[in-house]
């Protein structure tokens, strides 16, 4: 495999809160290389966004920021506030859930794009909007020419998204985050944004990492799968593997309570994700695992090699492999 464009060594994310700190992100590695789409999924308050938000310098004040984010070769933790700004939009770039609160209501959508280009580039004004209705006809937004003249609540919520994906690819990014880029957008919509992100992956040579929710959008579009689970990666396995041979009680959890062909009911994880003010000791999925034992309790556990993934669990050569 390439060497990762975007390489994260134990990255960890505390925010100061009346209750005392908590820690949100707590010790993660990521890779990711061109051309690439890596999932992380996991359940709302898992880290998976935050984790992100905090490469990309977007986390508020009270957040505290530890470990290493490299992004082609450049550290960003500890970054001025001036790089990060140089950074966003140029070499790494955010989809982000909600397209209507992404985009300014009182600006023309390709006056927006025009300003992500003339931004970083130096462009006319001419040749920023001639290229903001090119973007916008790469990622299939009809009469583009026309549209760059409109306002966002003239789109509808899939066009407006489309318009999202065209401003953070304007300046051809190396990476691109897509956070939840699906959500709200009913199945025939969601298929197609996928689409467009992969197109716009396979155009630019984007590394694309996709954050999600959805082992569905994961399935269609994914190589690469990293699940989190109360702020650590739990499991790291390649697409069919983690459908396949899925090696962490969690990943299990997940799985088995998706609908499928022949499912005569779901089967929800039991309990509740726990409280990152607080967490428990050892394995934080020891409260809800159904394999759980005493040993559990002592010690945070690593990924270690299972098969062909990378599993958190000290009991997944006894349990965590499904046939």
């Amino acid at each position: 495999m390439a060497s990762p464009v975007l390489q994260i060594r134990d990255l960890k994310v505390t925010f100061s809160t009346p209750l005392g700190p908590l820690v949100a992100v707590r010790g993660i590695d990521l890779d990711v290389s061109a051309g690439e789409m890596t999932a992380v999924v996991g359940e709302s308050g898992s880290g998976k966004s935050v984790s992100f938000l905090a490469a990309m310098g977007l986390l508020p004040k009270s957040a505290t920021v530890e470990g290493s984010v490299v992004l082609d070769g450049q550290q960003l933790v500890g970054a001025s506030a001036k790089v990060m700004r140089s950074i966003r939009g140029r070499l790494m770039s955010m989809i982000f859930q909600d397209p209507l609160s992404a985009l300014n209501p009182v600006h023309r959508i390709g006056a927006q794009i025009s300003e992500m280009l003339r931004a970083h580039q130096h462009m006319t004004e001419k040749a920023a909007r001639s290229r903001a209705v090119e973007l916008l006809e790469i990622v299939g937004i009809p009469q583009p020419g026309d549209r760059a003249l409109q306002y966002p609540h003239e789109f509808s919520g899939g066009m407006r998204q489309r318009v999202v994906i065209a401003m953070a690819i304007a300046n051809s990014p190396k990476v691109l985050i897509a956070d939840e880029p699906t959500t709200a957008l009913d199945v025939t919509v969601q298929a197609q944004i996928l689409e467009v992100i992969q197109k716009v992956q396979a155009q630019f040579g984007t590394a694309v990492v996709l954050i999600t929710h959805d082992l569905g959008v994961v399935a269609r579009v994914c190589e690469r799968v990293n699940v989190m689970y109360a702020g650590r990666v739990v499991e790291r396995s390649g697409i069919h593997d983690v459908f396949d041979r899925p090696t962490h009680p969690y990943t299990r959890g997940l799985l088995a309570s998706l609908p499928h062909a022949g499912a005569d009911r779901l089967v929800p994880i039991v309990g509740f994700p726990p409280n990152m003010l607080k967490p428990p000791s050892g394995c934080a999925f020891r409260t809800r695992c159904l394999h759980a034992v005493d040993a559990c309790g002592h010690g945070i556990p690593e990924l270690q090699p299972i098969g062909e993934s990378m599993t958190a669990c000290v009991r997944a050569k006894e349990v965590g492999v499904s046939t």
